[in-house]
């Protein structure tokens, strides 16, 4: 007899006939964070799979409210922990718009935001394909994921000062220019990055162990892919095109040349191929900004409206000196209004739908998080594989908690 038309509580642990219900987390270590899956199984086949989230609930987006239009920056990058730079981006690229200062941001300003957004997309990947091989057993890929990764928080640490929430994308551009010694470090890491993907190419793509764990599991079609609000890899696995880069550009996307790599199979073997097209082509785009690097100009909007003039000048002019002091102990007013501003995060569409009263802080901050709408489709594409699957499934969704539950 099939328990499918009961609840699925935690309370539930019972068996009738081959049918048992029981809970999957929140303390496993292949959740991929702090995940509660109630499961129905027959045998070793999965009936249904009911994620229970809420075990990292911050209350980010209500903080946000409570701080200046800058210091909410400092809680919205502590959401997708492992792709802070996102984080930040999209929510200033949202403030920006609606200060209507968004063509005046400096040009060389645009190119750093992109090529400190495609070298967290490359480190977030690392992390997905470190751990999403331990999960299966694949130890040797860890180190060198995390390795390359190292770089990239290298990199992230020289520009901002922080390895993982640096603040250094800024409402108006950044705070500051890269450091002498930056761009020594970035050709390094371009010149390491395609013998580093051959590696990690050969240990798992043609691996016939992964290959089994992984074909023919998941599989999530383009109707139901759509139906899920799934986006990012997880919804180019399953053929469709859409990235935001391409289909909303911002920060000058449209005038860099790289592809959108897609997979028709739907399964998660499809969706680690695609996430691994997309480190090479996050590459190519890094590699493209670093010759617009070549040119020297300002990272930072100039109005002292908005932006604390530059330290040097404060001690010069009391003009300065009250602008600074305006800047930092109340901030800045933004005019009454709203907007959805959505950006390609390495898990998808991250947007922020923000909301202007007027004041020096922010009405409403409101995240779409692209973890939450594809960990959901978990409960479309578990049923009908083995419970052993289900690590591979959700490692193959890259779910953040930090940004599932924020």
């Amino acid at each position: 007899m099939s328990m499918s038309t009961q609840p699925l509580t935690p309370e539930i642990v019972s068996q009738e006939g081959n049918a048992m219900v029981l809970s999957m987390g929140p303390q496993h270590p292949s959740t991929h964070g702090v995940l509660q899956i109630m499961l129905e199984i027959e045998g070793e086949s999965v009936v249904k799979a009911e994620p229970e989230i809420g075990y990292l609930h911050t209350g980010i987006e209500k903080t946000a409210e409570g701080l200046f239009w800058s210091q909410a920056q400092t809680v919205i990058e502590r959401m997708d922990y492992l792709a802070p730079e996102s984080n930040a981006l999209c929510y200033a690229l949202a403030v920006e718009k609606l200060l209507g200062v968004t063509d005046r941001i400096p040009p060389r300003a645009q190119v750093v935001r992109v090529m400190l957004a495609e070298l967290t997309r490359i480190a977030s990947h690392c992390v997905w394909l470190g751990t999403h091989g331990i999960d299966l057993g694949a130890i040797s890929v860890f180190f060198y994921c995390f390795d390359l990764r190292e770089n990239v928080l290298d990199l992230q640490e020289a520009a901002g000062g922080a390895r993982m929430h640096p603040n250094y994308v800024r409402v108006g551009g950044l705070n500051g220019d890269l450091p002498d010694g930056f761009l020594d470090k970035l050709d390094a890491f371009i010149a390491k990055f395609p013998g580093r993907m051959r590696d990690l190419r050969g240990l798992l793509q043609a691996n016939p162990i992964f290959q089994d764990r992984t074909i023919d599991v998941g599989f999530l079609s383009p109707e139901e892919a759509v139906q899920w609000n799934v986006t990012g890899p997880s919804l180019r696995g399953s053929g469709i095109a859409y990235d935001v880069r391409k289909a909303f550009p911002y920060c000058g996307y449209e005038t860099y040349d790289f592809d959108i790599p897609t997979r028709a199979e739907g399964d998660a073997y499809a969706r680690f191929l695609v996430r691994l097209d997309e480190m090479e082509q996050s590459h190519r785009i890094v590699v493209q900004t670093r010759e617009r690097l070549k040119t020297p100009g300002a990272v930072l909007l100039d109005d002292p409206k908005i932006v604390a003039p530059p330290k040097e000048t404060i001690a010069l002019s009391m003009e300065a000196l009250i602008h600074h002091f305006k800047i930092i102990s109340e901030g800045f007013r933004v005019p009454p209004g709203d907007v959805y501003q959505p950006i390609e995060s390495p898990r998808g569409e991250l947007a922020y739908y923000v909301v202007s009263n007027g004041e020096n802080r922010p009405y409403r901050v409101r995240t779409r998080p692209p973890s939450m709408y594809n960990l959901q489709a978990l409960k479309g594409i578990a049923p009908g594989n083995l419970i052993a699957d289900l690590v591979v499934m959700i490692g193959s969704l890259d779910p953040v908690f930090g940004e599932v539950d924020r």
